[in-house]
């Protein structure tokens, strides 16, 4: 029987982490997947919690994978400017103890990261353009990158607004992460013939999570280290992008209104334009990430398959 190799998630009931374990035996892996507060049905789950030193190294020793992923994080932005403790622990103290993990068990951390690292002044940044960020969860992001990046196999996975299908019936998420992505909010609201304010001076590169997940799976298998902008290829705002959401799944478009940032009540300061270059990983990976329009289509075409969400 071929002994498949072992992949660690941490933060499988999140959007990123659910994706992973759901295809990661598609590209020789045996998904371990752990979760914290919330609970999800994948076969070998066990909770964790990363701020735990002693119990993370305990379960990396005893699992023993060749490549660990790190989708967990404290995701609410405004939350984190608020709670700046919690989310050092957690986006740091919980990095540096895995770090510290992979090392002592030698396998390698992927670490899904931000593209707020960057204060967004002009956009379409590259793997090698300085990052600066404007709030505290960027800044844990990218102290996060700093501690991943001592390691010898190490990779940093770089999105911008994740989006894609997740199950809401794994138990209400608390205030430090996000209740439902950006596309699942705007359909949710758009089905039950709400408005929705997008907006539209805020621009990012919006992903599909299961074509990250792919990138990334592609990554745990490179040899490659490093920083890499895994995202999608479009560049739009927030009411753009919506807008889109709205016209794929044919809801009236009149209904997504455009609001600037300053008459959207936000604790955090949010960077402009953090759109991303992803040429670097499109080459390294054999990967094409998706256009926005080509994301929204593809979850237009996984419904039969989900259920009217």
């Amino acid at each position: 029987m071929l002994l498949l190799d072992k992949l660690l998630v941490i933060g499988s009931t999140g959007l990123v982490g659910s994706k992973l374990a759901s295809i990661a035996s598609r590209y020789g892996f045996e998904p371990y997947n752990t979760q914290n507060t919330r609970k999800w049905p994948f076969p070998n789950s066990v909770q964790l919690d990363i701020t735990d030193h002693d119990a993370t190294l305990r379960l990396v020793r005893e699992i023993r994978p060749k490549v660990i992923v790190n989708t967990a994080a404290l995701t609410n932005v405004d939350y984190c400017e608020t709670h700046k403790e919690e989310a050092e622990d957690v986006n740091v103290g919980g990095v540096r103890n895995l770090a510290e993990a992979a090392r002592s068990s030698d396998c390698r951390l992927i670490q899904i990261s931000t593209d707020s690292v960057f204060d967004g002044t002009y956009g379409h940044y590259t793997e090698s353009d300085m990052p600066h960020p404007l709030n505290y969860y960027s800044l844990t992001k990218l102290e996060a990158e700093k501690v991943v990046s001592q390691l010898s196999n190490y990779a940093i996975a770089r999105p911008s607004v994740v989006h894609g299908w997740h199950s809401q019936t794994i138990g209400a998420p608390s205030g430090s992460t996000k209740p439902m992505n950006f596309a699942m909010f705007v359909l949710d609201r758009l089905k039950n013939t709400e408005t929705v304010r997008a907006i539209r001076d805020q621009y990012s590169s919006p992903t599909l999570a299961d074509n990250l997940a792919e990138a990334v799976l592609r990554l745990a298998k490179s040899p490659e280290k490093g920083i890499f902008h895994t995202a999608g290829r479009s560049c739009l705002s927030r009411y753009e992008f919506a807008l889109r959401l709205a016209q794929i799944f044919g809801y009236p478009p009149k209904l997504v209104q455009p609001v600037f940032t300053s008459e959207f009540p936000q604790q955090a300061v949010r960077p402009k334009n953090c759109c991303l270059r992803v040429e670097k990983a499109e080459k390294a990976l054999g990967i094409r990430f998706l256009t926005a329009e080509e994301g929204i289509m593809e979850m237009k075409r996984q419904i039969p398959s989900i259920g009217d969400r």
